[in-house]
């Protein structure tokens, strides 16, 4: 027989090992699922070497022009935004077009939201994601720009 090969394990990062940087996305003429499947991929750290699936390892995302981001197809006017009061009657339906005049930072948080883990983690990771209708007020983070 050969020789046996050494035992390789997985690298798991602890907490005071994780590297975070800082980047922007413009959201102008991106299309609302695929920035928000990006943006929630690189909060999660699924793009880097050293992820680990029960730590934040993502980095710190911020989103600007969140007004100006496109949905395909009739969904400006089909899409609904469904809260409840808890209260019998209490549901209350937004469509896309009034969601994005009232808030449209909602709309990217809600979406990024939808494609973490539903867990303690996922409402973590969530407070890594800033949203802004214009420009940011974040330069002593000093991001750097990110295309997709």
């Amino acid at each position: 027989m050969g020789t046996l090969s050494p035992i390789h394990k997985t690298p798991s990062l602890k907490k005071e090992e994780i590297q975070k940087s800082w980047y922007v996305i413009d959201a102008t003429d991106k299309t609302l699922g695929r920035l928000c499947s990006f943006a929630a991929s690189r909060l999660r750290g699924k793009h880097k070497a050293t992820f680990t699936p029960n730590q934040d390892c993502g980095d710190n995302i911020i989103i600007i022009n969140a007004s100006k981001v496109n949905v395909t197809g009739r969904k400006a006017e089909q899409k609904l935004y469904r809260s409840h009061s808890n209260y019998p009657g209490g549901l209350r339906e937004r469509t896309f077009n009034e969601q994005m005049a009232k808030d449209p930072t909602q709309t990217i948080l809600i979406g990024i939201k939808g494609m973490l883990p539903k867990n303690r983690l996922g409402r973590k990771i969530l407070t890594n994601v800033r949203v802004f209708t214009e420009n940011h007020n974040m330069q002593a983070q000093k991001p750097s720009k990110l295309e997709f």
